[in-house]
């Protein structure tokens, strides 16, 4: 139970940097959040709780294919927040989230990459 709360702090610790660097500075809490920390941070937990490296390797292997559907987001976000407002803007970049993910899913899968 002791891990589980320690993994618990650390990550949130993560989330909690990101949010305190984004609100002193723009450019480097960005920096920061770009950064695959929760990746990292997921492949350590895995590592250190006696993973099987192939578990880990496809962890890193599908993270990379569930990250590029998600980069129109962040260029919706910026364009539509000054135009619809902070909560339309989340939904609609969550929802392009999806849909780019289910095109993407079924593009890739010509390629032999299964996401579903």
């Amino acid at each position: 139970m002791a891990w589980l709360i320690t993994k618990y702090l650390i990550t949130a610790a993560v989330v909690v940097l990101v949010s305190e660097v984004a609100k002193r500075s723009d450019k480097l809490g960005a920096l920061i959040a770009a950064l695959p920390l929760v990746t990292v941070l997921a492949l350590i937990w895995l590592h250190v709780e006696g993973q099987a490296q192939g578990k880990i390797a496809n962890h890193a292997w599908y993270t990379f294919w569930y990250v590029l559907p998600t980069l129109p987001m962040f260029l919706a976000f910026p364009y539509l927040l000054p135009r619809i407002g902070f909560w339309p803007t989340l939904l609609a970049s969550v929802t392009l989230s999806a849909a780019s993910f289910v095109l993407f899913a079924f593009l890739v899968r010509r390629i032999g990459v299964e996401l579903f």
